[in-house]
C-alpha cells in the first residue's frame, strides 16, 4: 500500500481513535515505535550502541512465524498434533526462544551502559516481561 504524508492536527483522542483501526499487527508494530520514541525522548542523546541495542529490543516476531507458532500451540493443546508438527512447533520455540533471549541480552547491555538496573530500564521503556504456559 502506498503512503502519502499530510500534515493535520489531531487531538490525542482522534489519534486514539486512528489507532483502533489498526490491524492486530500494524497496531504490534505501532506499538513497538512508540516504546522507541518514548525510549529517545526520554534519553537526552542516544550513542550509537544504545540505538542499535533499542531497535534489536523492539524487533518483533514476524506476523508468519508468530501466527504458525500460535496455530502449533493450539493444536499441541487440543491434542491433535501429527509428528511433523510437533517437530516445526519445538524449531519454531527454539528460534522464539532464541529471539527472545538475545532481546534480554541488549536489556542487560542497555541496563549497563545507562548505569541502571533491568528491572528500572524495563520500566522506563515500558516493557513487561511476557509469562508463557
Amino acid at each position: 500500500m502506498s503512503t502519502i504524508k499530510v500534515q493535520i492536527q489531531l487531538s490525542s483522542e482522534d489519534l486514539l481513535k486512528a489507532v483502533e483501526q489498526l490491524s492486530h499487527e500494524d497496531l504490534k508494530i505501532f506499538i513497538s515505535q512508540v516504546i522507541t520514541l518514548q525510549a529517545q525522548r526520554n534519553t537526552s542523546h542516544l550513542n550509537q550502541r544504545e540505538s542499535e541495542l533499542l531497535l534489536k529490543i523492539n524487533q518483533i516476531i514476524p506476523s508468519d512465524i508468530q501466527n504458525n507458532y500460535n496455530n502449533l500451540i493450539a493444536k499441541r493443546d487440543s491434542l491433535t498434533l501429527t509428528n511433523n508438527e510437533h517437530q516445526e512447533l519445538l524449531r519454531l520455540t527454539e528460534e522464539i526462544e532464541l529471539q527472545e533471549a538475545q532481546r534480554v541480552e541488549c536489556l542487560v547491555e542497555l541496563a549497563n551502559l545507562r548505569g541502571t538496573s533491568l528491572n528500572t530500564l524495563m520500566d522506563n521503556l515500558g516493557i513487561q516481561m511476557q509469562t508463557y504456559v
